[in-house]
Parts: structure tokens; C-alpha cells; sequence
């Protein structure tokens, strides 16, 4: 039997010969044989309260508050994410710590031998374990993130007692379908009948109050049952309990992480029954960051901005958030196939003095540099194409001035690059 979680990591790699391989019979199959064996052991495998977050961009985001808020008031806390920047461990934290590798490793060996025959890609064993992980910690409450979509995706196994969508945009159309309607239908996929559905974006695609009702789901729309009123750098929170009536939240912070991606985390902790404190969720709430996500740091005396933002929506927020300084801000940054670079480079075209560009090395899934590089030239932006991220990154380190800022964006794989660097430059290499 696999004892060492990065042989088990490269194991599941290699295994299923696909990435993605979107459908619920193999891993809900896998996850009745998990259940039925702790049952014929005299066990039991009861989950604790659980709520999945779907949605374009935003997702961490409303996970982290959630966290955040949670852990300030003394609850037991499961939160599952991907993918992860340094350690595999990430994904699976307790009590917003990562899991270590031993407890990851017994989670997979359950897995193994209840599987059979059946094949499970690397986030659908990565799910699995995720769930094991929490079963097994007593918690109050386990915060899922949703991989891709919503409908199809392996956490929707799960029937979530609150449900969150964040945000629909156009992304991973391949797998979701190329209009905003479609891929809100696929994202609703997480919604259960009579149970809550909070939604954190006000712009919905046509008909979608339509295919809300259809779910059966009691809704929660932003800017309906819950509204934010933004002033400087705070914004006060009206929300709705699930008996109907008003709670207050005032003077929250709407700095950092978007403010509707706050509100819709406490909307949902109280549509799921948790009590929460104003004050408390305030602090909770003040200066929470988030790794990859407008996460600022000074990396060999230069300041530097990494955001995962992978798709055109979330380079609109992006470009929004950059404003004039008195240098010159530099582009670090490369893509996944899958995703709209055009789109992506199209609302940053004005942002960036120069683009130093990369194909990622750590993903067959990697758009080739010379397409990087193709729509950079015909929208006659200044850039240079490097053999790898890593040296991408060091260019404009030494290119950058006093006063110019360097953005690293488009995957977290790019983000990672750059964050490995800084750990190996730091010495805190394990």
C-alpha cells in the first residue's frame, strides 16, 4: 500500500487518463461503498453541516470569509479548495490549518479499497479524501468549493444544506457550454429543492429567476432578500434569516476581498443556522486576504501584485483594481489553453508598459508562447516571450524601476511559479 502522499499524488496523476472527466456515477458509486463499509464496521459516516460554492470568479473569496468569520467565533471549521499553490495539502484544512500528509494518505488508502475497479480522476480521489477528512474531525461545518461547473462536478455528490453561486461568466465553455445561460444552469446544479440558494451577483443572465425556481430552492439574491450599501472603505449589510426576518451587519470592511463575496458568506452562514455576532464578523472580516488574489508583496525590493485571474471577467476586476501609479506596472503572465487570452489581454491592454510572457511548464493543458505571443503583437502591445515563467518573472524584476509594480496573473499555475520562487529565495523550502 502508498504511504507517501507524493507518491500517491504521482500515482493518481498518471492513473486516469484524463484531467477532467466531468460526471457523479463513478465517484457517488465509490462514495455508497465508503459509506456501507464504515456501516458493516459498526461505524457510522455522518457529515456535518455543509455548504458548496459554485460561480465563475469569487468562489475563494466567499470561502475565506466564511472561514474567517466561523473560525472568530469558535465553530469547528472543514474547508476544501483547488487547487493549490505550494503543497497538495491546502486543499483539505481543519480549522484553517492544512491537513498533514499522514491523515491525506489514510483518507486514500480508504479510498483505494473501496474503489474496485472504478477509476477516479485526481480531484475526484482529492474530493473524496476531503470528505473523509472531515467526517472524521467532528466539525460543525464543512465549506466545499465547487472544481468546475456545478452539476456534474464531484462535490455535488454532496446534498449541501446552503448552496452559493458567486458569479456566471464565460469559462471553461468547452465543458460548460458558450453562453452565460448555459453555464448558470450548470452552476444551479448545486441547488437543492426547499433548501437555500444565495447568489452574489446582481447582473444575471436572461431567464435566470426562471431556472431558480426550477431547482425548487429557496433563493437569496443579492440586491433582493439581501442587500449592501457601500460608503469609502465600509459597507453596512442587511441580510434575511430563514425565518424572514432582518439582520444587521454594519461598518464592514470593503477593502480587499470583494464586498458581494462577504455578504454572500454571511448570508449563507445564516441561512444555515449559525449565529452570528456583527462586531465579531466585522473583525473576522477586516484585512482578510487571500493567496493569489490581489495579493500584494515586495520580492527582491520590487513590489509585486499575483492574481489568479484566469478568464475576461475576472481581468476586468483586475484592471480596475490596478490604478495609476507613479511608476510603470510590468505583466508577468500566461494561460491554460482553455481560457480566452484575447479576453483576457483585451480590458489589461491599457494597464501595462510591457508584457513579459511564458508557456507553462507544469501543465499539458498550456496555450503554446508563440499564440501568447501572437495576440500580444497584432494588439501592438510591447512584450517578449521567455523560455518559462520563473525567467519571465526575473526579467521584470530586473526591468522594474523604483516606483513600477510587477503583476503576475492568468492560472494559478503562473501564480505558483512565482510564489515558489519567493519561498526557495526566502529559504523556507521544505
Amino acid at each position: 500500500m502508498v504511504n507517501v502522499l507524493a507518491e500517491w499524488l504521482a500515482l493518481l496523476e498518471a492513473r486516469h487518463p484524463t484531467e477532467i472527466d466531468l460526471g457523479l456515477d463513478r465517484v457517488a458509486a465509490v462514495w455508497s461503498t465508503i459509506v456501507q463499509r464504515r456501516e458493516q464496521q459498526g461505524g457510522s459516516l455522518s457529515l456535518p453541516t455543509a455548504v458548496t460554492v459554485a460561480g465563475t470568479n469569487g468562489k475563494g473569496s466567499c470561502l475565506a470569509s466564511m472561514q474567517a468569520i466561523l473560525l472568530a467565533h469558535g465553530y469547528r471549521v472543514g474547508l476544501f479548495t483547488s487547487p493549490h499553490f505550494l503543497r497538495y495539502n491546502e486543499r483539505i484544512s481543519v480549522q484553517g490549518m492544512p491537513a498533514d500528509d499522514k491523515t491525506i494518505v489514510r483518507a486514500f488508502d480508504e479510498i483505494e479499497l473501496a474503489r474496485g475497479n472504478t477509476s477516479l480522476t485526481y480531484f475526484e480521489f482529492g474530493t473524496l479524501a476531503a470528505l473523509l477528512v472531515f467526517v472524521d474531525a467532528g466539525l460543525d461545518i464543512m465549506l466545499l468549493e465547487v472544481g468546475l461547473g456545478g452539476r456534474l462536478d464531484a462535490i455535488n455528490i454532496i446534498d449541501a444544506d446552503v448552496s452559493v453561486v458567486t458569479s456566471i461568466a464565460l469559462d471553461h465553455q468547452a465543458w460548460l457550454g458558450d453562453t452565460r445561460e448555459l453555464i448558470a444552469a450548470e452552476k444551479l446544479g448545486i441547488a437543492r429543492s426547499s433548501r437555500p440558494l444565495v447568489v452574489a451577483e446582481a447582473d444575471h443572465p436572461v431567464g435566470f429567476e426562471q431556472m431558480i425556481a426550477a431547482t425548487g430552492a429557496r433563493r437569496f439574491l443579492i440586491e433582493n432578500e439581501f442587500r449592501l450599501q457601500t460608503e469609502g472603505d465600509q459597507f453596512d449589510l442587511d441580510v434575511q434569516s430563514l425565518g424572514g426576518s432582518l439582520l444587521q451587519f454594519l461598518e464592514l470592511p470593503a477593502t480587499g476581498l470583494l464586498p458581494s463575496n462577504k455578504a454572500a458568506a454571511i448570508q449563507a452562514l445564516v441561512c444555515a443556522g449559525f449565529e452570528l455576532d456583527p462586531k465579531t464578523v466585522a473583525q473576522a472580516l477586516d484585512g482578510l486576504e487571500l493567496s493569489g488574489r490581489q495579493q500584494r508583496l515586495s520580492i527582491a525590493g520590487r513590489q509585486v501584485i499575483v492574481d489568479v485571474a484566469h478568464n475576461p471577467a475576472a481581468a476586468q476586476v483586475l484592471a480596475a483594481a490596478l490604478t495609476p501609479i507613479s511608476g510603470r506596472y510590468l505583466a508577468v503572465a500566461s494561460v491554460l489553453d482553455d481560457k480566452d487570452w484575447r479576453g483576457i489581454v483585451e480590458p489589461l491592454s491599457g494597464t501595462f508598459s510591457k508584457w513579459h510572457i511564458a508557456e507553462i511548464s507544469d501543465s499539458n493543458r498550456a496555450t503554446k508562447a508563440q499564440t501568447l505571443l501572437e495576440v500580444l503583437y497584432n494588439a501592438e502591445l510591447s512584450s517578449t516571450v521567455f523560455e518559462s515563467v520563473e525567467m519571465a518573472f526575473q526579467s521584470a524584476i530586473e526591468e522594474a524601476r523604483a516606483g513600477d509594480v510587477v503583476v503576475v496573473f492568468g492560472s494559478f499555475h503562473t501564480v505558483s511559479a512565482v510564489l515558489n520562487m519567493q519561498r526557495k529565495s526566502d529559504g523556507s523550502v521544505e
